[in-house]
């Protein structure tokens, strides 16, 4: 190989693995929301994505300190609950669960029983969202077969 094709390879791998990882930490926001029962913007599921979501009345992506979001579910195990239905909602966590796993498990919120998904990244208690890594990777074979093709 010539140098200039590995010295455009170095530079194609160290736009599509580093820079990515650099903005991932700089970007940390959570959707910030509460809805009840079927109305509402925060239910689940959460059709939404950033562009959408910010037009939408009462639903915003927040930026989060710690990076860990959450998305609770409240009633549903109570008559006075299903009166009302189901609220769901989505929220920037000051910390993560002491063991640093994602999961969802049932806890206990302001003195009521609720289940509790905890999550780690960029606007992830909305919609599930490429990861990434597959996305680097997706874009790395892409450029790479670019270049490989012109040279």
């Amino acid at each position: 190989m010539k140098p200039t094709t590995v010295a455009r390879i170095v530079n194609v791998l160290f736009f599509t693995i580093f820079i990515p990882s650099f903005t991932d930490a700089l970007l940390r926001r959570c959707y910030v929301c509460r809805s009840r029962g079927d109305l509402g913007s925060c239910k689940d599921p959460f059709y939404f994505n950033l562009t959408v979501a910010e037009q939408q009345r009462g639903v915003q992506a927040a930026p989060c300190a710690s990076g860990w979001c959450g998305k609770l579910l409240e009633g549903g195990n109570s008559f006075k609950d299903d009166e009302y239905g189901v609220a769901t909602e989505r929220i920037c966590l000051q910390r993560g669960p002491s063991d640093n796993e994602e999961r969802c498990d049932y806890i206990s919120w302001n003195h009521k029983r609720v289940y509790m998904c905890f999550c780690q990244g960029d606007l992830c208690n909305g919609a599930p969202s490429v990861n990434t890594l597959t996305a680097s990777v997706f874009i790395l074979s892409v450029i790479l077969s670019f270049t490989i093709a012109v040279t």
